[in-house]
């Protein structure tokens, strides 16, 4: 029986699970709170792209960061609403999924290939996400075509 990326990485099958939305900035300012409150959990602090982390952030680290993000969050989605943080639980967060607000995509909304968020916050040692999607199927036809 071969096993299933979820079966692999629980931190894929943790980011493929429910997720609910900070709509309003009250309500991402109630989920950073909650954050704070457990900075020193063991946050994984995850920029999507770049090599996962291999050990958690230090309390320091977790409390800049949401310093930075906030602050970079409300001046370039600069609308009266929020809705690009997505919390696995608002009250008690485990896993965040920040979505960069230059490169939306259709992130709330159903999509066959959604984009991936900007930042990940997880107290489970993240994968590497980009390398767990498939190449778009006219890019495996082109490598295909010229390596046979």
């Amino acid at each position: 029986m071969t096993s299933t990326p979820e079966q692999i990485h629980p931190f894929l099958a943790a980011f493929r699970g429910s997720f609910t939305s900070a709509l309003r900035w009250p309500q991402l300012d109630a989920l950073w709170e909650r954050v704070r409150e457990r900075a020193d959990a063991g946050w994984y602090l995850y920029a999507v792209g770049e090599p996962p982390p291999a050990q958690p952030a230090e309390r320091a680290q977790v409390l800049a960061f949401i310093g930075e993000i906030d602050a970079l969050l409300r001046a370039e989605h600069d609308h009266d609403y929020c809705g690009i943080v997505y919390a696995d639980d608002p009250q008690q967060p485990s896993f965040l999924k920040i979505y960069d607000p230059n490169n939306l995509g259709v992130s709330c909304g159903f999509s066959d290939n959604p984009p991936l968020p900007g930042w990940v916050m997880s107290l489970l040692p993240p994968c590497d996400l980009p390398a767990t999607r498939p190449a778009p199927k006219n890019r495996r036809r082109w490598w295909r075509r010229l390596f046979g």
